[in-house]
């Protein structure tokens, strides 16, 4: 999802847990609630209705973690000083009013917000960062022109398709109103309940019911590869863990739980690049096992990440 795309912050991914969809949904469905009726009345608009927000340290959890939850966030970290941002965020924002709803631009002034300047760790500015269900997707760094942008955005868009609700289209579109969403199924709220309460065995029983019914359920896989990597990584010390298989490349089991405590701590591609690189090194029953824990990390990511889809040709150009 070029252009210049960069890893997921590792605090970006731990800002979240595997409970948090259910608290973000109903916080953002009660915003949502309130911006209607506001604008039923005439008021104001709350924040959830605006295109463009100006997001600070304090706001960060609410009006990008949570929103993103329900609606892709683009992050556009800037400030004053800096000459390109000039250039950069007139375009996200005449962008961002266009989309008429579907994402929002959330503005960060990186010296009056340094916690979020530093846990996402912005190297430079301008930074843009996509982020959809509390994961960084994808995003550029520097001043790109409008052509660029767009392009990016539109594949951005595509790439989060199908698990966005349609387009609004005819009155819908005009008001600029969303189609009402299906309830959550039972077996999902379930393991989220179960996730917040620490019970990984009951939200894996639950995720696997609801796969039964539907396996091709997105949030089902992505749920059920998320407990499982929690599962593994329990009882590591990621230190000690990273230091053997730095030591011992052949080590099987050392770099498939390296690749387990990067996954988690976000560091996507150089998890995917480790496992690929064992599966080169390795033969016979030992690389289906590499094999089997990368294809396996995959399901912890949208079907259509970019990171996924370059693993997987890696993963093949590897195996053939």
């Amino acid at each position: 999802m070029s252009p210049r795309d960069f890893t997921r912050p590792a605090s970006l991914q731990g800002a979240i847990d595997l409970g948090a969809r259910k608290q973000a949904l109903e916080a953002q469905a009660r915003r949502e609630a309130a911006a209607a009726k506001a604008a039923e009345g005439g008021g104001p608009a709350t924040p959830a209705a605006q295109a463009v927000i100006d997001v600070t340290d304090e706001t960060f959890a609410t009006d990008v973690i949570e929103r993103s939850m329900r609606t892709p966030v683009v992050l556009d970290l800037w400030a004053t000083w800096c000459e390109p941002c000039k250039q950069l965020s007139p375009i996200l924002e005449k962008l961002a009013a266009e989309a008429g709803g579907r994402w929002v631009l959330a503005k960060v002034d990186v010296d009056a917000n340094p916690q979020i300047s530093g846990a996402l760790q912005v190297q430079s500015i301008p930074t843009v960062l996509a982020v959809f269900q509390g994961q960084a997707v994808t995003g550029f760094q520097g001043a790109l022109p409008e052509a660029q942008v767009r392009q990016w955005l539109d594949q951005l868009m595509a790439a989060l398709a199908q698990y966005l609700p349609p387009a609004p289209e005819g009155p819908q579109a005009a008001q600029g109103q969303q189609p009402a969403e299906p309830p959550a199924d039972p077996d999902l709220l379930a393991a989220e309940r179960a996730v917040e309460e620490g019970d990984l065995d009951g939200a894996a029983a639950a995720y696997e019911r609801l796969l039964a019914r539907s396996p091709a359920d997105p949030d089902a896989k992505i749920g059920l590869a998320g407990v499982g990597l929690v599962r593994r990584t329990q009882g590591l010390d990621p230190g000690e863990v990273l230091r053997r298989a730095a030591d011992d490349p052949g080590d099987v089991e050392a770099q498939t739980q390296a690749a387990d405590i990067e996954m988690l701590g976000g560091r996507v591609e150089e998890a995917f690049d480790r496992l690929v690189a064992a599966v080169r090194r390795t033969r016979g029953d030992e690389r289906d096992r590499v094999r089997r824990h990368l294809l396996g990390l995959f399901d912890a990511l949208p079907a259509g990440d970019e990171a996924v889809a370059k693993a997987r040709r890696a993963l093949a150009s590897a195996l053939y």
